[in-house]
């Protein structure tokens, strides 16, 4: 189908053919419009319209069809196609844009690029344009070329294109496998080993067909559960290299998976040994019948172990090509002398057989061996413990999941496909061999009934054969005695033989692989910074070179060994444990109620999974209680140390998301329960700015919410609002994580707002969570208000107001040096990066030396003008005059010990607390809470309270009863009686000097000067306030002489903070207030709770 741009197509309201869907092509004008009316059919589903910039567009409407006509259109060159230009903001192709939502946007379609990581293997990652450049960037009419506007729109351009472009190239001969090759060979052959041929017609012996199919199911079942939560979680997005410690990981967090991949890899080195000590043993076997022994049994399988081993490492060396190829190999001979040993059954058993108790298919037999038969010491656990091991090998195909294909669809089918088919296969010979073999056979062909003697009953007895005396003496033959029944059954005996060698040395071969596959991916994860050397991979395929040898090297030592029943329920057991992990994972990320917990493989339910794990456990237990034991004290161990380390990863882990919903199920509960004064804790709002630059105001709050209370770091950015939204969500993470980085418990918030007073106002409205409100607001104390502009000292005072209006208690806490260490700061990035240019520059000189001798003057130049060198040094030299000039180390050295007073521990001393007025006990509390912090437990409390000077022992007495009541151990209690006396006349005339240059002095002019004073500086302090306040401002004059004679080598002073009434105290006297009451101190904390009770002596 072509189609053109002619106006005249498809204009008829009813279209002539019977096409799924029609086109029309409408001008965006009154004409065209008029046209499109006529057509009054309406569309059979939803419409979507395309556009041009050329006021051309598209109408498809849907219509019942042959869908085939639509994807033509859609792949034919042919398409519709304006002769105008493109919008330049095309965001489909360079060739032609469908535009969806109109023309002049940035809008891009949604695109697969968008939504992949950065160094995604599977193409590059492309950055949708930002809301901020859909939001604004049009507003601006930048000029822009349709070629440019396609590739900003298409996320190219962007860095790192051309080594995304690379990596394709690079990945251009990589080896990968589909479902079949990659999973379904691998899983059989891991599932199908040895205990197929040798051990199965015991297990059946003793537990007999009905157990017998028990103990298959039950494995199955276990291993079944197992591999539907893999399917489920490896469906739930990409997968990539590492098998179960990826999924495990990425599921659980580093904790898990971290702990599990490394007793995981480890566990598959060992396994090597014991497949290739199993095949060696069997390979002795054979030469003992040849009587072709080297040296000895326990040295030949160690000679032949060893021999095999180097082999398997050559293959898997070789690369994964050639190890599938091998395993392609071992899987038919496997499959032959699986058909060998069906075909035997029918083959008509010759006397010499059935002397060893093979009689065909016998409905006597079957009926013999239904029932189990328990030898001394065996019984259904024991040789349920035996058997599991046969059942797994489910993660083979996993372990691989790096080198596959498409493994979101090849794990969950190969898997799930390779459980059933050998599944069948147990059962099946299960079956045969308990309907064809008798328990016990004599191999003796004289033992037959003859004519006259009295059988015994058994199924052989009735068959001619007398096996009579088994039941005294020991036999040979039959399903409890002979391991190689399955070879005697076979048409082909050695071919079961080449069966035995082909499980092994596939299972070898397998975990060879898979051991380090899963080791590369642990460590490139860097949970474990020492294994850092064995991340890296070599060739097309990444292949972990490094990991092989270790592999090797293990597998040989524990093959030296030769001693392998001890460390086989371990290593057993370790795989069980993942089989665990896999279902916790399914269940909790089911349980987490993630909306990212989406998985394409949708035959699942969690508690099924839970089901599965806790199954794991207890088989874990069954096979062997001790191996048990370590298995779980092992990895108890790693999960310790790998949350200790804390790796900095984070892969949205389930444990994340149920933290998540534990917190806000915990927030809610507790919205449903009233506050209780016993539960009352300091909760936090602390005016910090950035956190960095005022660390001592936050390292002071931190010492008495920590563990206990909330606490907010919040900064609040003023001016215009574009920039300080910009700076504010800039630096959102950054701050959060210097927070964490020190091992602060606290959160940052930020606001952006017209001034800084609406901005705390915010914060303290809105901040926090249902109960885990702030109910405390810690400030600074303003040092430079004489200095400040009147509206600083406005909001200072008005924030204060406010808190109070909220019913907040307020903390002020004042140091000698002040809090703002912004200015070291800038000064310490200034030093850093300058010594970052320094060393850059003395390394650019070494290189073009080294250059100049081995390249001549030419490839100096070259490099000097690529590097920009004659750029870097003037600008270095003036940023060193310039730091020189402000003498760093002098001028801040105070400022800088001051801001990490509170991080030392406190020497041996007291914490005054001078509580003179009932806040509810907040002034109280703080300093208690500050006693039982490590940094601070040296310092004992010493109280100060007002009183009558003719009552100071009762009211003492009266204070130590309180005190005993609320359970605040006290040194010492200090009740001070002169509180109200007036200061001395050098104490006074220093706060009339700080206050004088803020009086308006009214009464010393007229009357109407002194009302257009007034009205031109409302904020100075009047004459009348002053006298009307004069007995508060002698307060705290008196306070201040009163704390310099009793606490002036205090390390700490809790203090009341007087309250200001709004509209009776201007703000410059509050100031001169705390400044007077506070001066030439130790560090004070100003604390005025909101008069309510913190504080009880109830139970």
């Amino acid at each position: 189908m072509s189609l053109n741009n002619s106006s005249n197509i498809f204009l008829d309201s009813v279209p002539s053919n019977t096409n799924r869907f029609q086109v029309n092509v409408i001008n965006e004008n009154h004409e065209s419009s008029a046209a499109a009316n006529d057509n009054t059919d309406p569309p059979h589903y939803e419409e979507t319209s395309f556009g041009d910039e050329a006021q051309k567009r598209l109408r498809i409407s849907f219509r019942p069809g042959n869908q085939e006509c639509y994807d033509n259109f859609l792949q034919s060159g042919e398409t519709a196609k304006t002769d105008a230009s493109f919008h330049a903001y095309d965001s489909h192709t360079n060739t032609y844009y469908l535009q969806t939502f109109g023309h002049n946007t940035m809008d891009a379609v949604p695109k697969i690029e968008y939504y992949r990581n950065t160094g995604s293997i599977s193409g590059p990652k492309v950055n949708r344009p930002s809301l901020l450049e859909i939001h604004e960037q049009l507003a601006k009419n930048v000029a822009v070329t349709p070629s440019s506007a396609d590739r900003v729109a298409n996320g190219d351009g962007i860095p790192g294109d051309e080594q995304a472009e690379n990596k394709e190239d690079d990945q251009a001969g990589v080896v990968k496998f589909g479902w079949v090759k990659g999973v379904l060979v691998r899983c059989m052959l891991n599932i199908w080993g040895v205990m197929l041929f040798i051990r199965l017609s015991w297990i059946v012996g003793e537990a007999g067909i009905g157990l017998g199919v028990i103990i298959i199911g039950l494995s199955v079942v276990v291993t079944t559960l197992t591999g539907i939560s893999m399917s489920a979680i490896c469906t739930n997005g990409v997968v990539r290299g590492g098998g179960a410690y990826y999924l495990i990981s990425r599921s659980l967090g580093p904790e898990f998976g971290g702990s599990i991949g490394l007793i995981f890899a480890f566990a598959n080195a060992v396994a090597v040994a014991m497949y290739v000590v199993g095949f060696a043993e069997t390979v002795v076997d054979l030469l003992k019948e040849s009587d072709s022994m080297m040296v000895d049994p326990t040295n030949d399988i160690r000679i032949i172990g060893s021999i095999t081993v180097v082999i398997l490492l050559g293959i898997s060396v070789a690369g994964m090509e050639w190890e599938a190829k091998a395993q392609v190999i071992l899987l038919v001979i496997l499959l032959i002398a699986i058909a060998n040993f069906f075909i035997g059954t029918v083959i008509p058993s010759n006397n010499e057989k059935k002397s060893r108790g093979f009689f065909n298919y016998q409905a006597s037999i079957f009926a013999e061996n239904f029932g189990p038969r328990f030898t001394k010491g065996e019984g259904f656990f024991s040789v349920f413990a035996i058997f599991f091991p046969a059942a797994t090998g489910i993660l083979a195909g996993a372990n691989i999941s790096g080198d596959l294909e498409d493994p979101q669809d090849a794990i969950p089918r190969g898997t799930m496909l390779a459980i059933f088919i050998t599944t069948v296969a147990y059962l099946g010979v299960a079956i045969c061999v308990g309907a064809c073999v008798v328990r016990d056979a004599t191999g003796n062909m004289n033992d037959t009934i003859i004519s006259g003697m009295n059988c015994n009953g058994s199924a052989a007895c009735g068959l001619g054969y007398d096996f009579s005396r088994c039941r005294h003496e020991p036999c040979q033959y039959g399903l409890m005695n002979n391991f190689q029944v399955m070879s005697m059954v076979s048409g082909f005996g050695p071919l079961i033989t080449a069966g035995i060698f082909s499980a092994t040395l596939s299972s070898a071969l397998a975990s060879l692989v898979s051991a380090p596959k899963v080791f590369q991916a642990l460590c490139k994860d860097n949970i474990y910074k020492a294994l850092q050397f064995f991340a890296k991979g070599y060739g097309k395929n990444n292949e972990p070179l490094r990991g092989y040898i270790l592999t090797f090297l293990i597998a040989m030592a524990f093959i030296l060994i030769a001693e392998l029943n001890t460390i086989a329920p371990i290593i057993s057991n370790f795989f069980l444990a993942s089989y665990a992990l896999i279902n916790f994972s399914c269940f909790h990320a089911s349980y987490a109620k993630s909306p990212g917990w989406r998985p394409a493989y949708g035959i699942y339910n969690m508690w099924v999974s839970l089901f599965g794990a806790v199954l794991c456990c207890a088989v874990m237990f069954v096979i062997n209680w001790w191996a048990a034991v370590i298995t779980y004290v092992i990895e108890f161990f790693l999960y310790v140390y790998v949350t200790y380390k804390k790796p900095d990863v984070n892969w949205g882990s389930s444990t994340q998301a149920l933290s998540y919903v534990s917190a806000l199920d915990n927030a809610l509960e507790l919205t449903t329960v009233e506050d209780h004064v016993k539960n009352f804790r300091p909760q936090c709002i602390v005016l910090t700015g950035g956190p960095m630059t005022r660390p001592a105001l936050l390292d002071i709050t931190h010492a008495f919410t920590k563990n206990s209370g909330l606490c907010i770091c919040c900064e609040v950015f003023v001016g215009p609002r574009k920039l300080c939204v910009k700076e504010m969500n800039g630096g959102m993470a950054k701050k959060q994580a210097w927070l964490i980085k020190n091992k602060i418990k606290a959160f940052y918030a930020a606001v952006a707002a017209d001034c800084f007073r609406d901005g705390v106002r915010s914060l303290l409205q809105a901040s926090g969570l249902g109960r885990m409100k702030p109910n405390t607001l810690v400030i600074g104390y303003k040092k430079n208000w004489r200095k400040a502009p009147l509206t600083e000292i406005e909001n200072y005072v008005g924030i204060i107001h406010d808190a109070f209006d909220f019913e907040i208690g307020v903390v002020i806490v004042r140091i000698s040096q002040g809090f703002d260490i912004s200015q070291v700061l800038q000064v310490q990035e200034e030093l850093e990066r300058l010594e970052q240019e320094r060393l850059a520059l003395e390394a650019t000189i070494k290189d073009n030396e080294c250059e100049e001798e081995s390249g001549g003057i030419r490839g100096l130049f070259k490099k000097a003008g690529k590097l920009n060198i004659t750029k870097t040094t003037p600008k270095k030299d003036g940023s060193i005059n310039t730091i020189q000039s402000m003498h760093v180390g002098e001028f801040n050295q105070k400022l800088v010990e001051a801001s990490t007073q509170f991080k030392k521990k406190q020497e041996k001393g007291t914490i005054d607390v001078w509580w003179l007025f009932d806040d509810g006990g907040l002034t109280l509390l703080i300093p208690y809470i500050l006693t039982l912090r490590k940094k601070w437990k040296d310092c004992k409390l010493r109280i100060y309270v007002g009183g009558k000077i003719n009552r100071i022992e009762e009211e003492k007495i009266a204070m130590a009863s309180l005190l005993s009541k609320f359970r605040i151990k006290f040194a010492d209690i200090h009740i001070i009686g002169d509180i109200n006396i007036k200061p001395n006349k050098e104490s006074w005339k220093v706060f009339e000097e700080m206050i004088e240059p803020y009086r308006l002095h009214e009464s010393c002019k007229d009357l109407t000067t002194a009302e257009k004073l007034k009205r031109e500086t409302p904020w100075k302090i009047t004459d009348a306030e002053l006298e009307a306040v004069k007995e508060k401002s002698y307060r705290q004059v008196r306070l201040n002489e009163l704390l310099q004679e009793h606490s002036r080598a205090a390390n700490l002073i809790v203090l009341s903070l007087p309250v200001a009434r709004k509209g009776s105290i201007s703000d410059l006297l509050y100031m001169a207030w705390l400044e007077i009451l506070t001066k030439n101190l130790p560090p004070v904390l100003l604390v005025r709770g909101n008069h309510k009770n913190v504080l009880t002596f109830y139970s």
